[in-house]
């Protein structure tokens, strides 16, 4: 499945938004324009409806809460509301799926949070809506959504799954190359990749295999000297390691484990790892830095022939950048959003007419859409 239609209301930067999203959607917009706040619509679905430490009241929790989460474009409407329509296929006209979610907080007394709008519809069809009769006799209920109850979402189990199942990657390589050394908590879903080598680990030997030797070919084709790569476990620790052998004056080359990677070759393994790891929705975060320009510009192709080798469908991907390269070799350039922040907050928009019509005749995404984003008096920044 994939999130088909998004609509936001006083969500962070966001006051409204309404927009269509495709099976690869790329976002592009200055700094501090809402990119991370708008992946991270999913992200926090995906808490809401993870059944095991989740929940609405986790997902506000980690957020700050709602003073942290409302818009502050928001002026008089307390309310935070969040629409999405799932699809089985781009070219559905009608969702298999709608859900929306809105909630305030109760503006006195022990000022919870509570939820004033929870509907789900199958193929338009009412499945739920609250707040119901329960609701209205017992309110503490509006402080939890079906969407994380098993006893009252088996009537679409199926979407609280698909939201559970949301992937966020953001490799910081550090924490992969110095992670005993640092000896840090492991962020829960792991948004750094910082236990991606525990995750090759417990990978089924098979599928394992398999999974390297793609990384492995394209790390051929990226990487200077590059020759083999290996995963194994220390014989003393039981630790797990990547280990890549290069080209080297010795005759059987030279290896290296992770922590002798460059950052780049961290990045593009992990990138590589998640696009084939689950199914659910994925959400990339600036996968072009550290990585050369030439291997930037591959990144859609790169993107689009991994999931079209799998056997389960469509998998959809949502990417943040800021990167020339990389929105020039977008295919689609109707799949590229532009964020443009404001007086009265960000807009989430599609190219219009102008700016199709423009690449129509031949202009790449990057040349019309990217100096869209350029922030206004950034020619005075040299003179602080």
């Amino acid at each position: 499945m994939l999130i088909t239609r998004l609509k936001l209301k006083n969500w962070r930067n966001f006051r409204d938004v309404d927009v269509s999203l495709a099976p690869r959607t790329f976002l592009i917009g200055a700094n501090a324009s809402g990119k991370s706040n708008f992946l991270d619509v999913f992200r926090f679905l995906r808490t809401v409806a993870q059944i095991e430490g989740g929940g609405l009241q986790k997902a506000l929790k980690e957020r700050g809460g709602m003073s942290k989460l409302r818009s502050l474009h928001a002026r008089k409407d307390p309310e935070i509301s969040i629409y999405v329509e799932v699809s089985e296929s781009p070219e559905d006209e009608t969702p298999a799926w709608t859900y929306a979610l809105s909630f305030r907080s109760e503006g006195k007394g022990a000022q919870r949070v509570l939820i004033t709008q929870e509907v789900v519809r199958r193929s338009g069809k009412p499945v739920i809506e609250r707040p119901n009769k329960e609701d209205h006799v017992d309110v503490v209920r509006l402080t939890q959504t079906y969407l994380e109850q098993i006893n009252n979402n088996a009537g679409f189990r199926e979407l609280a799954d698909f939201f559970s199942a949301t992937t966020y990657l953001h490799l910081v390589p550090q924490l992969l190359k110095f992670g005993d050394e640092i000896s840090g908590r492991l962020v829960e879903n792991d948004p750094f990749g910082q236990g991606l080598l525990q995750r090759i680990a417990r990978t089924p030997q098979k599928t394992q295999g398999a999974r390297l030797k793609r990384i492995a070919s394209a790390l051929a084709a990226a990487v200077p000297q590059f020759s083999e790569l290996q995963f194994k476990k220390d014989e003393i620790t039981g630790a797990p390691h990547l280990e890549a052998r290069f080209k080297h004056w010795r005759e059987h080359g030279a290896w290296q484990r992770e922590e002798q990677f460059s950052d780049g070759t961290l990045r593009l393994i992990g990138l590589l790892w998640a696009l084939q790891e689950g199914d659910g929705l994925l959400l990339l975060e600036e996968p072009e830095l550290s990585l050369n320009d030439a291997i930037v510009e591959f990144i859609p192709l790169m993107i689009d022939r991994v999931l079209r080798s799998r056997k389960k469908g469509i998998r959809q991907v949502l990417v943040t950048t800021h990167s020339d390269n990389l929105v020039a070799a977008v295919s689609d350039p109707s799949a590229v959003l532009i964020l443009d922040p404001g007086a009265n907050g960000t807009i989430a928009r599609e190219p219009d007419q102008e700016e199709t019509e423009a690449m129509e005749s031949g202009l790449n995404a990057a040349e019309v859409l990217l100096p869209k984003t350029r922030p206004e008096g950034i020619e005075h920044m040299g003179f602080f």
